[in-house]
């Protein structure tokens, strides 16, 4: 089981883009920037880190880079058409908040799953 959700849409569009694109994988990580703090940062990659999440899509692969998993846990990826265009939908449950825009986002890290956190157990 993976730790975002990627829709039957979502996987179709992934699948098309990797096969237009003639690449191993679409890739999402986050990086700083927007008008939120975080922005998402789509692209694409034939040779992804041993250290990224490859989430197969039937005839293509999303590979979420390690320094965003933790951001993006529980995530649904969705992607969505309308008179305005066509785009990838991401509901991020832990964003904290996110720009009108749709791909600038904030956090509260305090907040963020703690499966993967450390824990401070104290000596005394």
């Amino acid at each position: 089981m993976s730790f975002v959700i990627i829709t039957d849409k979502a996987k179709t569009k992934i699948n098309q883009l990797c096969k237009e694109n003639n690449v191993y994988a679409i890739t999402l990580n986050l990086k700083g920037g927007g008008c939120a703090g975080y922005q998402y940062d789509w692209g694409v990659t034939d040779t992804p880190t041993r250290h990224d999440e490859v989430i197969s899509t039937g005839d293509g692969n999303l590979a979420i880079g390690k320094k965003s998993m933790l951001f993006l846990m529980g995530t649904e990826i969705d992607y969505v058409t309308s008179i305005v265009g066509s785009n990838f939908d991401i509901r991020n449950p832990n964003a904290k908040s996110s720009c009108g825009c749709g791909t600038s986002v904030s956090f509260d890290v305090s907040t963020l799953p703690t499966e993967n956190k450390p824990v401070f157990t104290p000596t005394w």
